[in-house]
């Protein structure tokens, strides 16, 4: 891909790509294909804009050249999944679980919420924006054709007139409409309308509480927080855990190499995360894990922990590679 540097691009289009990424990620599923397919309509963008003359909205023409670029992409790939969506039954919390591993092109892939919500947007334009990103809803996005995925995401998330969707797609509303009854079918059907709750002071407390337990691996103090059928996963293996108790087995098991961990808060995927850092052989912290948490009724209902085991999410996400 042509690289082009942000200081070569116009003002114009720069002011749109943090929420073109935010679109891209919705639609891949991953936030290092979105970031390639922003820099793939930067790149459109800035070859064509001298020709652009204003025949259309200049929000509205990236949006179709972002929407050209994911479709693209998504041309004859498989449905990026989250573990539990691959296994309907959970995994015993034994080493041995960790023999399934896909590759990482088989997931879906977190985001931070500095990537793609908008910090000058008012508070409620934010929260669709948190709604959107959530990891259930970007996951049932996956099971969607890419056009359905479009047109739901124009429609629903970005609140374009069916007119206008119709117009960057090039059909007609009729066919939008149907689409979109289609999307809403397929997304209530396989989970993408989960409740969840807003990032609030109750969140940010649990958080803390979470992560003291956690840096002093208080296992105990920590399954204390967890709803009784809370769930973990542990991309890029296809196990996941169902249960407190499993996940407290597993901690004090397998998982007891996080012994010693320093710990980043930060918000994922419109909620509570935090970068781990597990000891390292020899001395010091290395980047391991990006755990995203689901909270419900004032505890976590789910984990969802993305392993950095190729030494390449911590980087990409631009997080630190050392804890502070």
């Amino acid at each position: 891909m042509t690289t082009v540097l942000t200081d070569e691009l116009d003002p114009r289009l720069i002011e749109h790509r943090r929420e073109l990424t935010g679109y891209c990620y919705r639609m891949l599923g991953s936030a290092f294909d979105a970031d390639d397919a922003v820099q793939e309509t930067m790149v459109r963008a800035w070859r064509g804009l001298a020709d652009f003359e204003g025949r259309s909205a200049l929000r509205s023409w990236l949006y179709r050249i972002a929407t050209n670029v994911c479709l693209d992409q998504l041309s004859g790939r498989q449905r990026r999944a989250l573990p539990m969506d691959l296994s309907g039954s959970p995994w015993q919390p034994v080493e041995a679980s960790l023999a399934a591993r896909r590759p990482g092109t088989a997931w879906v892939e977190p985001v931070l919420d500095r990537q793609v919500v908008a910090e000058d947007a008012d508070p409620a334009e934010q929260a669709v924006q948190r709604e959107s990103i959530r990891l259930a809803f970007v996951s049932a996005l996956q099971h969607l054709p890419p056009r359905q995925r479009a047109v739901l995401l124009l429609r629903e998330v970005l609140r374009w007139r069916a007119e206008e969707v119709a117009q960057l797609l090039d059909t007609t509303v009729a066919s939008v409409n149907s689409a979109l009854q289609r999307a809403r079918a397929t997304m209530a059907a396989v989970g993408g309308e989960a409740e969840t709750e807003p990032l609030d002071a109750v969140h940010r407390a649990l958080l803390e509480r979470y992560v003291d337990a956690f840096e002093r691996y208080d296992v105990e103090g920590l399954v204390s927080l967890l709803h009784e059928d809370a769930t973990q996963h542990m991309p890029p293996f296809a196990m996941w855990l169902r249960g407190r108790a499993d996940i407290g087995t597993w901690m004090l098991g397998p998982g007891a190499k996080c012994r010693g961990s320093r710990v980043l808060p930060t918000i994922a995927n419109g909620a509570p995360a935090f970068a781990q850092y597990r000891p390292r052989a020899g001395g010091g912290h290395e980047p391991w894990a990006l755990h995203v948490l689901e909270v419900r009724a004032g505890r976590v209902a789910h984990i969802s922990s993305f392993l950095d085991l190729d030494n390449d999410l911590f980087r990409r996400l631009g997080l630190p590679v050392e804890p502070a």
